[in-house]
């Protein structure tokens, strides 16, 4: 079963992709197979996004697999649409920031916290390719370094 604040999926290629900006902490509405999925550890938010339709947050394309011992009659659509919940405030910020700015809206990770199941969203602008050359740099940079200091 699931640790206490565990990560059940995390969105590595966001952080190379995107800038993040801002990162906001937000529920998911669930189905109750899905939980059980989710907990077993069988979702995936690499091609996932979020929009703002109608004054609610919205999950697209995030892979929850069916989970494998319940009946394919009572399971869920793997890839479905899901309800993101925060506080009309924060609905509101983000509105204007996507519409107006050109951000994006990218899930970061599938958490567990105090029993819930969280998503990290974050707000992102989408990086340049020199950007993300620069970023590859540094890390091979620091990779070297490390091995440097190890080797003394």
């Amino acid at each position: 079963m699931a640790k206490f604040n565990s990560v059940f999926a995390e969105n590595r290629q966001a952080r190379f992709n995107y800038e993040i900006v801002e990162t906001y902490e937000a529920g998911i509405e669930l189905l109750g197979t899905e939980v059980r999925s989710v907990k077993a550890g069988l979702a995936n938010l690499r091609d996932a996004y979020a929009i703002i339709r109608d004054g609610q947050v919205w999950l697209l394309n995030t892979y929850i697999a069916p989970h494998p011992s319940t009946q394919s009659y009572f399971n869920h659509e793997p890839t479905r649409t899901r309800r993101l919940l925060l506080h009309q405030e924060e609905i509101r910020k983000l509105i204007g920031k996507v519409e107006q700015k050109g951000f994006t809206l990218v899930p970061l990770k599938l958490y567990l916290k105090n029993g819930w199941i969280k998503v990290s969203l974050g707000l992102a602008k989408a990086k340049k390719l020199y950007d993300k050359r620069e970023d590859i740099k540094k890390r091979d940079d620091q990779r070297e370094m490390a091995r440097a200091m190890k080797l003394r």
